[in-house]
């Protein structure tokens, strides 16, 4: 089997079939972030915002996401994850909030698509804690940075 998501006879999709690959450490990074205005960096530096921690409830929305990226994207293995590492920090010259998300595994499969669901939940939760502030915020720039583990080894954004 190439690793692809296939269509039995009866055209039905299937889960990948990863009872084959050996165990190995598994790693993927991304980033992403929200576009804000100025006056929006500085009323979440000042802890104003009416829903309360952004950045704080910003990190703990992208881990809780990483878990349960299974449940959100079908075909998805459940993993048991051993590391998920989320970071959303004020960018003054965005301006607005960068999210990272770090995600490892020691498993059959991959964790890409945990470390893009951490950083995409992240991203929209700070959209939802501020939105009353600034409609206009901007979700941009979501992608893998990188990946390692498995028989394709290491891959890095350039």
């Amino acid at each position: 089997m190439s690793g692809l998501t296939h269509l039995d006879p009866t055209g039905a999709a299937n889960m990948v079939d990863v009872s084959d690959k050996a165990v190995t450490s598994r790693v993927a990074e991304a980033e992403g972030c929200v576009v804000t205005l100025p006056e929006t960096v500085a009323l979440i530096r000042a802890g104003d915002a009416k829903k309360g921690d952004v950045l704080g409830t910003a990190r703990l929305a992208g881990i809780m996401a990483a878990k349960r990226t299974h449940e959100l994207i079908p075909l998805c293995h459940p993993l048991l994850l051993t590391r998920v590492k989320v970071q959303c920090e004020l960018d003054e010259t965005l301006p607005g909030v960068r999210v990272s998300a770090e995600v490892a595994v020691a498993g059959q499969t991959g964790v890409e698509m945990e470390a893009l669901t951490a950083v995409s939940v992240a991203c929209l939760t700070v959209y939802d804690m501020v939105k009353a502030a600034d409609r206009a915020m901007r979700i941009e720039g979501i992608r893998l940075l990188s990946k390692s583990g498995g028989r394709s080894g290491t891959w890095r954004a350039e």
